[in-house]
């Protein structure tokens, strides 16, 4: 069975320092994105993807490749996913995955549920709510209907609160219970390492890396990408520091503002995250500091 490796947890917690030991340690790694908000091109430094220098030491796939304005869910990622799984052995490399999605490697390792087709009336529909309405609305309306999908997800997802909406509308079924529906997937020799702090612990960086991430640009990132793509309810603006920048450039936020809630929703993130990962008894976590590479040669070796 093919060997994956994969390098998952909480926002800001090292991941990606983590996946390049592999490589500066001369394995054949090539790392895949299991980051949501790592696909969309315009927000390199918000969603803190690898810099130019990082890539260069293997390679790096389904990074950046989408528009702000396009759409992608998880069966999209899991299907590009597992062709470049499959490119990388070809090609006698290791697949590491690294992000911080916790349903895609769940979708990947565990089966995704087949939701019926929703008629294009009712998709619509919640489409247009939420951009007439705004996403705190209908995530407040989720958190009645699903609460235990809702605690998931940010409030700011407008594409995940308005998919899981309609799912319900449609097949009067909650998305957290079609999601446990999902067939037992064993195509794959899988090693799970988690990379993580208590929250206490990692909410100190997650503050310096928002400030870091200012120095280094993410203003005129967010300048630069409202040109491309003005229109703030597009799917890639969802993403946590981007929405925050949006809101403060079009004069809804002070500076200060914006910074208390990229803090703030950050902060948030990384704790469902960790609720979510803590709750998989098969990931061996280490901390930011620890080497994960001896576990990863025993894994290998075995």
């Amino acid at each position: 069975m093919n060997k994956v490796i994969c390098i998952m947890g909480p926002t800001g917690s090292g991941k990606t320092a983590q996946s390049l030991v592999m490589a500066k340690a001369g394995l054949p790694v090539c790392i895949i994105n299991a980051d949501s908000r790592q696909l969309y091109k315009d927000f390199p430094i918000i969603s803190a993807q690898p810099d130019t220098e990082e890539k260069a030491l293997c390679p790096h796939m389904l990074f950046g490749y989408l528009e702000t304005k396009e759409a992608s869910s998880a069966g999209d990622w899991l299907e590009k996913a597992k062709n470049e799984i499959e490119l990388a052995h070809a090609r006698g490399q290791i697949p590491v995955l690294v992000g911080g999605t916790g349903f895609y490697f769940r979708a990947l390792f565990d089966g995704i549920v087949k939701i019926p087709n929703i008629p294009q009336d009712i998709h619509t529909h919640f489409i247009q709510e939420i951009q007439k309405k705004g996403s705190r609305a209908l995530y407040a309306e989720l958190q009645k209907t699903d609460r235990e999908y809702a605690e998931k997800i940010h409030f700011n997802d407008k594409q995940r609160i308005a998919r899981a909406l309609e799912v319900f509308a449609a097949t009067g079924k909650k998305f957290s219970e079609w999601h446990k529906e999902t067939p037992k997937n064993t195509e794959y020799d899988v090693l799970r390492i988690g990379i993580g702090l208590p929250l206490s612990e990692l909410t100190p960086f997650l503050y310096k890396r928002t400030a870091l991430m200012l120095e280094n640009g993410a203003m005129e990132e967010a300048k630069t990408a409202l040109e491309h793509c003005p229109d703030i309810a597009a799917p890639g603006w969802s993403g946590i520091g981007c929405i925050e920048l949006a809101n403060y450039l079009l004069g809804k936020h002070s500076l200060e503002e914006c910074k208390t809630l990229w803090n703030k929703n950050t902060r948030a993130y990384a704790k469902r995250q960790w609720t979510w990962f803590r709750a998989d008894p098969r990931i061996h976590w280490f901390r930011p500091e620890e080497q994960s590479l001896p576990a990863i040669l025993d894994f290998l070796n075995a």
